[in-house]
C-alpha cells in the first residue's frame, strides 16, 4: 500500500450534514420572522434572530427608532437597494453584496439609517448575532461596506468572517462566518465548514436548493452540530441564499426586549445604558 493510499484511508470520513429543523417562520411579507432568541436562536447561537424582508422600498422611509444592547445586527439585501446615511459612521448604497454591520455593544438606538434609492422593492435579511462576553459591553460601532469592498469566494460573497484564504473587512469576531450566495440553475457548490464551526444554517430568498432534501425560498434550514461540509445544488430556477456557520456560543442567552446578554448583570447594565443614551439618537 502506498503512503498516499494509507493517508487517504486513515482520513476521517464525515457524514453529510443532517437537517434538524426547518421553518417558514411566522408573520409573512413584508417581514417574516424566521428565528428569534427565544426559539431556534437557542440552538443556533451566536445566531439568535433572523428576519426575511420582502417589501416596497418605501418601508425604509417609515423610521422605526429602537434600541439594542449586547448584540450585533447584520443587514444584507438579495434584491433592490437602499441609501445609507449615518453621518460620521458613513454614507453609501446598500445593494446585493454589501453589508451593514451594527455592533450595539453597551447600547445603541437605530432604525432611521435608510432611505429608498432607485429600486421600487427590496428583499433581504436582517440577522442578530449574540456578542462574545468580552465584547458585549463595548462601545457601539457602525460599519457599512459597499458591495465592491466585500470579497468573493466563487459564487459566495464573504459578508462576515474568514473563508478559504479570504477575510471580510467587517470588524466582527473570530469563529463566525456569514455568506451571501447566488447559484445558477443546477449549479453545485459545497461549503467547506471551518474546524469548530459546529453551528450551521441557511435561508433562501429566491429559488430552491437540493441538499439532503429540497429546500425552498422562504425557509430557514438548521443543520446538526458538526463541522462536516454542506453540499448543495441549485434547482432549475437557481438559488440565492445566506449561510451562517460559527463556533457555538458558550453562554445561556439572557433576554431583554431588544437585548441579548450573557448575564443578568450585563442585561441590567445594558438596559440602563439604553435609557441613558436615548437623547443622542432620538
Amino acid at each position: 500500500m502506498s503512503r498516499q493510499t494509507a493517508l487517504a484511508l486513515s482520513a476521517p470520513v464525515h457524514a453529510p450534514r443532517e437537517v434538524v429543523h426547518r421553518t417558514q417562520g411566522r408573520g409573512g411579507a413584508p417581514i417574516t420572522r424566521l428565528m428569534s432568541p427565544s426559539d431556534l436562536g437557542q440552538y443556533l447561537k451566536p445566531f439568535v434572530f433572523l428576519d426575511l424582508i420582502d417589501a416596497p422600498s418605501s418601508i425604509a422611509s417609515a423610521g422605526n427608532l429602537h434600541p439594542h444592547s449586547g448584540i450585533a445586527t447584520v443587514t444584507v439585501l438579495t434584491e433592490g437597494n437602499l441609501r445609507f446615511d449615518k453621518g460620521d459612521w458613513g454614507t453609501g448604497l446598500l445593494d446585493y453584496g454589501g453589508v451593514e454591520w451594527m455592533r450595539a455593544g453597551s447600547a445603541i438606538w437605530h432604525g432611521d439609517e435608510y432611505r429608498p434609492d432607485s429600486a421600487a422593492r427590496l428583499k433581504g435579511f436582517q440577522l442578530w448575532v449574540a456578542l462574545p462576553e468580552a465584547m458585549e459591553m463595548h462601545e457601539p460601532e457602525w460599519q457599512f461596506v459597499e458591495a465592491s469592498g466585500i470579497p468573493s469566494v466563487g459564487p459566495a460573497h464573504l459578508v462576515v468572517g474568514a473563508y478559504r484564504g479570504k477575510q471580510s473587512p467587517v470588524r466582527s469576531f473570530d469563529g463566525l462566518n456569514y455568506l451571501l450566495v447566488t447559484l445558477a440553475p443546477d449549479e453545485a457548490w459545497t461549503y467547506e465548514t471551518p474546524d469548530g464551526h459546529q453551528v450551521g444554517w441557511l435561508s433562501l430568498s429566491h429559488g430552491s436548493l437540493a441538499g439532503t432534501d429540497t429546500y425552498h425560498a422562504g425557509e430557514l434550514i438548521a443543520f446538526d452540530r458538526s463541522d462536516a461540509s454542506i453540499a448543495l445544488r441549485a434547482g432549475p430556477e437557481g438559488a440565492t441564499f445566506v449561510l451562517g456557520s460559527a463556533v457555538p456560543h458558550p453562554h445561556e442567552l439572557v433576554l431583554g426586549y431588544y437585548s441579548v446578554h450573557t448575564s443578568e448583570a450585563n442585561l441590567q447594565a445594558g438596559e440602563a445604558r439604553i435609557a441613558e443614551v436615548r437623547h443622542r439618537y432620538a
